[in-house]
């Protein structure tokens, strides 16, 4: 039984599969995102999907963009 988790591919692991929404207010054109090869529009309210093992690190960019998370669900919600 010892190690038996790592023989569990990342298919059978419910998480890897999971995304979520975040629905974000006040992003705006800083020197975060001038380095887009985009323009960043500022506006209402913008949603963005992130896989659950990606939440943390979007949630810091989000906040460096200048963004405040209004909600986040997953993608799948009923």
């Amino acid at each position: 039984m010892l190690g038996q988790a790592a023989m569990v591919s990342a298919d059978s692991n419910p998480s890897a599969s999971r995304v979520f929404v975040y629905e974000v207010a006040g992003l705006k054109q800083n020197d975060e995102n001038d380095k887009n090869s985009y323009q960043f529009r500022q506006s209402s309210n913008v949603f963005i999907k992130v896989p659950y093992n990606r939440m943390n690190e979007e949630m810091r960019r989000i906040t460096r963009m200048g963004g405040t998370i209004i909600n986040i669900q997953p993608l799948n919600a009923e």
